[in-house]
């Protein structure tokens, strides 16, 4: 088994790619139909991993319905505001705005499940909220205050929260179920709660296109950062805890930026070095142990 670390490396990398593959197809593909493929494919690439776990605990699915729905819904709905939020806004600003996820994480435990926030942790919450005002009135407080601010880059806070809210469910029941089997199931819920959305998109016909570089992205999406990425983030948990682990989020934006600039031809400009600085800076100061 390779080092905690790579393995987290390694996940981010992935997570990254889905900010430029959602991006390329965002004209194409619609939101909802795109993430119900990831979801569905997601459970077929990893169902031989775990279908043993899954025939072997039918009367825990069926106990644990409800943890596994709100697990499948939080995750089935941060992946429709990156999918919605990236045709609207850049790649680089949704994965900016998703480098708050740690803080918002710290927040949601502090609200719900009563965890202790430090001193350190709420100067670092706030200042990475700043760091998303900036970028989110692109350093403007005239567009601040006449409300004329990106929606692309709201669904994008959006799906910050369901993650949050997604992480804090598999803190509280993750360890109730296998690893691959709850993963699977996970997705398995996922893609039937998106079918009926994904299914209105489809009234006037499926809208993919099966050219060669649709089905490449849909493969990455499914193999990559939903199957493999998943399983390496959670095995990189397991290893060095959540909180440590959290800490590579921060590279997320990094690979992304790189990669947007590079295929994408998206510009890099004083709003995002700024915003992402204040975004990155706050997120270290919350999660440092």
């Amino acid at each position: 088994m390779a080092h905690p670390y790579v393995l987290l490396l390694l996940a981010m990398l992935m997570f990254s790619g889905n900010f430029i593959v959602g991006k390329a197809f965002s004209d194409t593909i619609p939101p909802l139909t795109l993430s119900f493929m990831r979801f569905a494919m997601a459970a077929v690439i990893l169902l031989p991993l775990g279908w043993q776990e899954i025939m072997n605990n039918k009367a825990l699915w069926r106990q644990e319905w409800r943890p596994l729905a709100g697990l499948a819904l939080t995750l089935g709905l941060f992946n429709v505001m990156l999918y919605t939020s990236v045709h609207y806004t850049t790649t680089i600003n949704a994965s900016i705005v998703d480098a708050l996820t740690p803080a918002v994480a710290a927040m949601l435990g502090f609200l719900f499940l009563k965890e202790r926030l430090l001193s350190k942790q709420v100067a670092g919450i706030i200042i990475s909220f700043a760091g998303v005002v900036w970028i989110v009135s692109r350093g403007s407080l005239g567009t601040l205050l006449s409300l004329s601010i990106n929606p692309g880059d709201l669904l994008m806070l959006l799906g910050v929260v369901s993650w949050a809210v997604y992480s804090i469910f598999i803190k509280q029941y993750g360890h109730r179920f296998p690893f691959y089997g709850g993963i699977i199931m996970t997705m398995v819920f996922g893609a039937v709660f998106l079918l009926p959305a994904a299914a209105f998109e489809w009234r006037d016909g499926f809208p993919i296109q099966w050219t060669v570089s649709h089905i490449s992205g849909l493969l990455y999406i499914g193999i990559f950062p939903s199957a493999l990425a998943i399983l390496l983030w959670n095995r990189g948990v397991a290893e060095v805890g959540p909180s440590q682990a959290s800490i590579f989020f921060n590279l997320v934006p990094l690979f992304t930026t790189v990669a947007a600039v590079l295929f994408l031809g998206e510009s890099f400009g004083l709003v995002q070095l700024v915003g992402g600085a204040l975004v990155l800076g706050g997120v270290y100061i919350a999660t440092k142990p």
